[in-house]
């Protein structure tokens, strides 16, 4: 099964009115896995099983979470007195008060809450166990939307390379045809270029011959049509194998391409080389579609 590296989604979850979280979770085209993470901070105990959670089920791509999380049931801070901070403040004062004496004495609580980090505000622990716990539900069915949306365009993809696959091996099969009476029609030429340019003069024709095997010899492309029939065939059967087949597509389809060069290089038939250039034109649409294949 092909999957893109293009996808979305999304999931919440809520816990009888006191707790809730929101994930959101896209991808788009990577050569690597990339995941990128933005949560709470005091969920930062547990990015990394967020990351084994997400790698278990997405093997290349840039992803992107976003995690939100409320907690009605309480604010999750508390204000806290900080005794001894207090204690250093009110013993400051006594000394004031003691060198002047004059000054009056307006020491009071309000006065001593007041001064910098005397009461300040703590975050009260929450159990991460049970954050992770919903946490990861909420996090598998976003994770699932954005496979079977990666899923959807994957089978796309792989229905048009598919049909481009099909384009190719017409193409390969007007070589092959006019592959197979190039020689000849090649001996034919020379003998009548030869008596032309010699008039009457008899021709060798062990020689004609030679010349003639040498030029078969290096013209023949049998064995880079089987090749690329065969590289044909194995990305056929890759497009149906159920793992990330992206790599080992872009490796066929670089051998397709190597093949094909070599067949235009090989041949001075002009349909041959007008059939190499439009197997060439569909190798690399089907390299474009490759590149946003998991």
């Amino acid at each position: 099964m092909i999957y893109s590296m293009t996808g979305f989604g999304r999931s919440s979850y809520e816990l009888e009115g006191k707790k809730s979280f929101n994930v959101e979770i896209k991808s788009i085209n990577h050569r690597y896995l990339d995941i990128n993470i933005r949560l709470p901070r005091m969920m930062n105990s547990i990015e990394e099983r967020i990351r084994k959670l997400i790698s278990g089920n997405i093997s290349r791509g840039k992803i992107d979470v976003f995690i939100t999380y409320n907690n009605y049931e309480k604010l999750g801070v508390s204000a806290r007195f900080n005794s001894t901070l207090g204690d250093s403040y009110v013993k400051c004062l006594q000394e004031i008060k003691n060198r002047y004496q004059d000054i009056r004495d307006d020491i009071s609580v309000s006065l001593v809450s007041r001064f910098p980090d005397v009461i300040y505000v703590d975050e009260n622990e929450e159990d991460i166990e049970e954050i992770w716990d919903m946490l990861r539900k909420t996090l598998v069915e976003a994770i699932d939307m954005l496979k079977d949306m990666r899923m959807v365009e994957g089978e796309k993809l792989s229905e048009d390379m598919a049909q481009k696959c099909g384009n190719i091996v017409r193409e390969v099969d007007k070589i092959e045809e006019k592959a197979q009476g190039h020689v000849a029609q090649y001996k034919v030429k020379l003998h009548d270029r030869i008596k032309e340019l010699l008039d009457n003069v008899q021709i060798d024709e062990s020689r004609l011959n030679m010349e003639l095997a040498i030029y078969a010899d290096k013209s023949s492309i049998d064995e880079e049509i089987t090749r690329l029939r065969s590289h044909i065939e194995q990305l056929k059967h890759t497009l149906k194998l159920k793992e990330p087949v992206g790599r080992k597509l872009d490796f066929i389809v670089q051998e397709m391409n190597r093949e094909t060069n070599t067949i235009a290089s090989k041949s001075n038939d002009l349909e041959i080389t007008n059939s190499a250039l439009n197997i060439k034109n569909e190798i690399e649409k089907i390299r474009e579609q490759i590149q946003n294949i998991e």
